[in-house]
């Protein structure tokens, strides 16, 4: 496979991965008839992210990149604080 097609393929892969967690979030909150973000929305989040910063650092694009890290943060630090509080109930 050429690199730029290898290229375009992850960031294919990365914004299908990054746009299915609205649809796993749409699906979750009918499913509740209130709107809530599973726990899976974060780790779509991550997986998408993860894949769109390695294309546009491929692509050397400093915003794309910027932005990317950024959001990646946040992902993680809601999966942290989800974990969290699964953690705490666990142990009441």
């Amino acid at each position: 496979m050429e690199n730029n097609t290898l290229l375009l393929a992850v960031g294919f892969v990365g914004q299908i991965c990054f746009s299915c967690r609205f649809i796993v979030q749409w699906i979750a909150s009918e499913r509740e008839k209130k709107s809530i973000i599973p726990k899976s929305f974060w780790y779509l989040s991550v997986l998408g992210g993860s894949t769109l910063l390695a294309y546009a650092i491929f692509k050397k694009d400093p915003v794309f990149i910027m932005g990317q890290s950024t959001g990646l943060f946040v992902y993680f630090r809601n999966l942290y604080f989800v974990q969290r509080k699964t953690n705490i109930v666990s142990h009441a």
